[in-house]
């Protein structure tokens, strides 16, 4: 399924909307970007596949997996990006929104919400304070906060099925989305950043837990695995502590 570009048009020129803008673009202006991440992800997902989106965002990634013919649930807190997921995917069957944020547990969320930069808000006050003072960082503000849903990676398996995959990009709060699922999956992504390794560490920790045993990374938004080769939990763990400070991000990917 392809997004009609008058609805991203439309979004990005509605005044509500300006924050997202950026986000936008790069999602839906960057044909080759697109065809990359499908290149990228069409190693863990096929065609009538089941994916969850966790922090969906407006949901690029949601895009690529219905390009590689799965069926998706994205999972998205943000109102304002939530609104954006059911203008471009709200025809699409094939796409589930889940208006909460994922953790521990059920129940409800204190969500720190920044207004200008909605990628980044995050359920984790430890991420903001890592944050303050960071290069690459300084200019962020977390100026709202909101109460928000919140379900568990089991209850959504428990709902919709078991995942041939399950991306998880929450700022910070990778290792509490993961404690919410107690089963191993057939793959499985987390998002890493290096002003918050022991959250990565925690992560991994408990995919290693599950029983993920194999362990390969992605730097920023290279739609490229770094390592030629897949790892242990001890080698991705050693290689998280020593990366650059101004690499900045990336996700971990898992296998069983």
């Amino acid at each position: 399924m392809h997004v009609n570009t008058e609805i991203v048009e439309s979004l990005k020129a509605d005044p509500a909307a300006a924050a997202l803008r950026r986000s936008l673009e790069l999602s839906y202006g960057d044909p080759a970007r697109a065809a990359a991440m499908d290149r990228f992800y069409a190693q863990f997902v096929s065609a009538g596949d089941l994916v969850i989106d966790v922090g969906a965002h407006v949901g690029d990634r949601t895009g690529s997996f219905r390009r590689l013919g799965a069926r998706v649930v994205a999972v998205e807190p943000q109102p304002l990006c939530a609104r954006a997921i059911r203008a471009l995917y709200g025809g699409d069957d094939q796409v589930v929104l889940v208006e909460a944020a994922c953790g521990a547990t059920t129940g409800l969320l204190e969500l720190h919400v920044n207004s200008a930069n909605p990628t980044v808000s995050t359920a984790s006050p430890q991420f903001i304070q890592a944050a303050d003072g960071a290069d690459g960082w300084r200019q962020e503000i977390w100026d709202a906060r909101l109460d928000v849903p919140s379900t568990t990676l089991d209850a959504l398996v428990a709902e919709h099925g078991v995942p041939a995959f399950v991306k998880v990009d929450v700022e910070g709060f990778e290792d509490a989305v993961l404690a919410g699922l107690t089963r191993v999956l057939p793959a499985l992504s987390f998002e890493f950043t290096t002003i918050e390794r022991a959250v990565a560490r925690r992560a991994l920790d408990r995919a290693t837990a599950l029983g993920f045993t194999r362990f390969n990374l992605a730097i920023g938004d290279t739609m490229g695995l770094a390592e030629p080769s897949w790892m242990s939990a001890t080698a991705m763990a050693a290689v998280l502590g020593t990366l650059p400070h101004a690499a900045n991000s990336g996700d971990v990917y898992c296998l069983p």
